[in-house]
């Protein structure tokens, strides 16, 4: 377990997935993630790549040829390696390998950075094409924070709020995960998202279309709070599983398939493309 820490903040990653397992708020004495309860739901924060969400009978088509891909992909599964690391930084490296290339035909090396600077946390997604071709892949993050933040209150209590005025609109998942094709209005309360908990009955919600680039955490009773910033992002998916809590607010570049709808890698909506020799880099903020 690799540990960062600063006056503010403390974080915990994991090599497995390099997936973070605590962001522990000092001043407040407040554990923000959400704790990986295996009879509710076994993750803290997966890492998603070299897909976001789910694909039409588990297959990833590339080149006409079908390769087996579980959702989200492969890396939140993998064992990554610790590049390097000081009080405040850490590199994570997950690099192709003969049994990844068997599922996913690329040469590639996948970072993960996570960087504490002040009350925030910065989380950078690195993809290194290592190849003699076009890479195409999508990335996003899942994270899972606790709510309530403390004892006494009820997830009733809290709420979501855009940093853009919004008229949400999310893209409906069917029971396999995939798109519907339909879409269905979210409404708001004088601007904020009440979390409540029959809002995620349908699976999660998913925004195609917001203006916003930030989404805090916040309840009706103090002032603490916590935002997540993810300036390079295109799509949204908020989650939870229902009764758990915790909210999910899930940065993408990519997103599931659509149903009875096959499509190459290339086609797929919202990939990435990474041309030979290049580098792709973003970056999202948890900030308290």
């Amino acid at each position: 377990m690799t540990v960062l820490e600063n006056d503010l903040l403390r974080v915990s990653i994991s090599n497995q997935g390099a997936q973070l397992t605590s962001i522990y708020n000092k001043a407040q004495n407040i554990e923000h993630l959400w704790q990986a309860d295996p009879n509710i739901w076994p993750w803290h924060a997966p890492n998603l790549f070299p897909i976001v969400g789910g694909l039409l009978n588990n297959e990833l088509l590339i080149d006409g040829k079908a390769y087996p891909m579980a959702r989200h992909g492969f890396a939140r599964n993998s064992e990554f390696v610790l590049l390097q690391n000081d009080e405040v930084h850490a590199t994570f490296s997950l690099p192709g390998s003969e049994k990844i290339r068997a599922v996913y035909p690329y040469k590639f090396d996948f970072e993960i950075l996570y960087t504490l600077i002040d009350n925030a946390l910065r989380i950078t997604y690195k993809v290194i094409n290592l190849d003699k071709k076009t890479i195409y892949f999508s990335v996003g993050g899942h994270p899972a924070f606790r709510v309530p933040f403390s004892s006494g209150e009820k997830y009733e209590d809290y709420y979501l709020e855009f940093d853009n005025e919004e008229k949400l609109e999310t893209h409906l998942l069917a029971p396999d995960g995939l798109f519907s094709g339909q879409t269905q209005p979210v409404a708001l309360k004088k601007g904020k998202l009440p979390l409540t908990r029959d809002l995620f009955n349908n699976d999660a919600l998913v925004f195609k279309n917001l203006h916003s680039r930030e989404v805090t955490i916040k309840n009706n009773n103090n002032d603490v709070s916590l935002s997540v910033e993810f300036p390079n992002f295109n799509y949204l998916g908020i989650w939870a599983k229902s009764g758990a809590d915790f909210v999910c607010i899930e940065p993408w570049l990519g997103c599931a398939d659509t149903e009875n709808h096959a499509v190459d890698i290339s086609k797929k909506e919202n990939i990435q493309k990474l041309s030979m020799g290049h580098v792709f880099e973003t970056s999202f903020f948890i900030s308290i």
